[in-house]
């Protein structure tokens, strides 16, 4: 096995960034966790919990972690609408990441 150079390698062809263009969001890894912790929320349980996210912004997040297969979206057929988000088993496979993350926050918190 011959040595690895780093002008050889690129970021981009590694796991690491395949994760991290998952997650990868000013809100996208707060809405991961708000399911982890919750379980299936509503649209606006996660708008007031998460507190300064746009309507619009919301939105359009939760259809990106959708479209990655991170985040199941269920539609009521009822008026009012009533829509509830929950993780897939593809978001769940990152709970573990999520949890660690969490446990290195409350260890090196100041």
């Amino acid at each position: 096995m011959g040595v690895r150079c780093i002008s050889d390698e690129c970021i981009g062809n590694t796991g690491f960034s395949y994760t991290l263009s998952l997650i990868n969001g000013k809100y996208k890894m707060t809405i991961l966790y708000t399911l982890m912790e919750f379980g299936t929320v509503r649209f606006n349980e996660m708008k007031r919990y998460i507190g300064g996210i746009s309507y619009k912004t919301l939105s359009s997040t939760l259809k990106e972690l959708e479209n990655d297969g991170l985040v199941h979206r269920e539609e009521y057929p009822q008026i009012p609408p009533k829509v509830e988000y929950s993780l897939t088993g593809r978001g769940r496979s990152l709970i573990p990441i999520l949890d660690a993350m969490c446990d290195w926050g409350e260890k090196n918190r100041m």
